[in-house]
């Protein structure tokens, strides 16, 4: 099965009080801002806050706020009741309280309408939702995470963003730089990736040669690890290798950095080499604690294996009688809730991208198609 390989892999010492922060904040329960460009690792940091918290046994449910379209975003929040609206033929759980006990991750939020961003301020004043169509509002305990590529002081001032509602996200800010800012950790990220994406495609290991090491750490990288990640993935399949040289390269990816003959020598502490990133590996607790270090070395990653098994242990919530009982619904309706939040992990999982998400769940595309269309048939 194809997954989506993701992670924040680092020396720099800009990453530093990142994680400084993240040890202090996680535990709490406070509510967290997280800011950076697109590609940079902001669901990763979010996850590893989560399973941080004392939340970490729970539920930990992403919604990306700029993928789901206005209108069916408050439903998939909140929820609705039977006959709500037009074709709402049965009682539908919103994310907020799929996420009961654990954390909600609201990405993207800088894309949120302004009508539906008040009703996040009740949330986060309140501790209480209402379902479209419902009687009243109802308790609930859950912790917002919210992240965003905006400058959102901005999008306040553009009049774009609620203030009272950017004040209540960011009682903490945590901003991950760009690949750019990160300077050597450039060149530990590809090495990561070309292993990776070298063993699963049963191919001898790639390295990089040094004039394409200098390429990488000059290049700006407009997309961030999503974009090295990407570009690694093809080069694992198109360069003869074992060793990659220029000629590998794209024309987009050297004609960003001017002419190569002038760019700086390697830093004389980089030595390339077919090291394992996994022997750089430390814990969060060690990176943040060691005063001593100068640099921080830390791996934050959902791996292959990792990110399906968080979210089967989170899943337990939806497998018992009684809480089929609780939430006042019929075994169909019990089981059409279960398969919605699985397909909705599986397409956050990779994008969208509707194939992929069919080989993850085992069903063929069509199969996926036919279910995404009588759940949008029934709201």
């Amino acid at each position: 099965m194809s997954q989506r390989l993701s992670g924040i892999i680092g020396e720099d010492t800009s990453l530093t009080e990142v994680f400084k922060i993240l040890k202090k904040v996680a535990p709490t329960d406070s509510t967290v801002l997280v800011t950076g460009e697109s590609g940079t690792g902001k669901e990763v940091l979010v996850r590893t806050l989560h399973n941080e918290s004392k939340r970490a046994n729970a539920p930990f449910i992403p919604v990306n706020c700029g993928a789901i379209p206005k209108e069916l975003l408050e439903s998939e929040l909140f929820g609705h009741e039977k006959g709500a609206f037009t074709h709402a033929i049965r009682t539908k759980l919103g994310r907020f309280e799929l996420a009961e006990g654990g954390t909600i991750f609201l990405d993207e939020i800088g894309e949120m309408d302004t009508s539906l961003q008040v009703k996040i301020l009740r949330v986060l004043q309140e501790k209480e939702i209402e379902r479209v169509g419902g009687n009243g509002p109802k308790k609930i305990d859950v912790r917002i995470v919210a992240a965003t590529n905006r400058d959102l002081e901005q999008e306040v001032a553009l009049g774009n963003f609620r203030e009272d509602l950017y004040y209540r996200l960011n009682v903490i800010p945590l901003h991950l730089p760009p690949l750019r800012e990160r300077g050597n950790d450039i060149l530990l990220l590809a090495d990561h990736f070309l292993s990776y994406f070298c063993q699963k495609k049963e191919r001898e290991r790639l390295c990089l040669s040094e004039e394409v090491a200098k390429v990488f750490l000059n290049y700006a990288w407009p997309g961030n690890v999503r974009e090295l990640e990407n570009f690694t993935e093809r080069l694992s399949i198109l360069a003869d290798g074992p060793e990659i040289i220029l000629s590998d390269l794209s024309s987009k990816i050297l004609g960003g950095v001017g002419d190569i003959e002038k760019l700086p020598p390697l830093p004389q502490n980089i030595t390339l080499a077919k090291a394992n990133v996994k022997d750089k590996e430390i814990s969060l607790e060690s990176s943040v604690s060691s005063k001593e270090k100068q640099s921080l070395t830390t791996i934050l990653t959902q791996s292959i294996n990792e990110v399906p098994k968080a979210k089967e242990e989170n899943n337990d919530i939806l497998l018992s009688l009684v809480d089929m009982k609780k939430r006042n619904l019929n075994l169909k309706e019990f089981l059409e809730l279960i398969e919605d939040k699985i397909i909705n992990e599986a397409l956050e999982q990779v994008d969208g991208v509707k194939n992929q998400a069919a080989e993850l769940l085992g069903i063929k595309r069509t199969t996926l198609i036919e279910k995404l269309k009588k759940r949008k048939d029934e709201e």
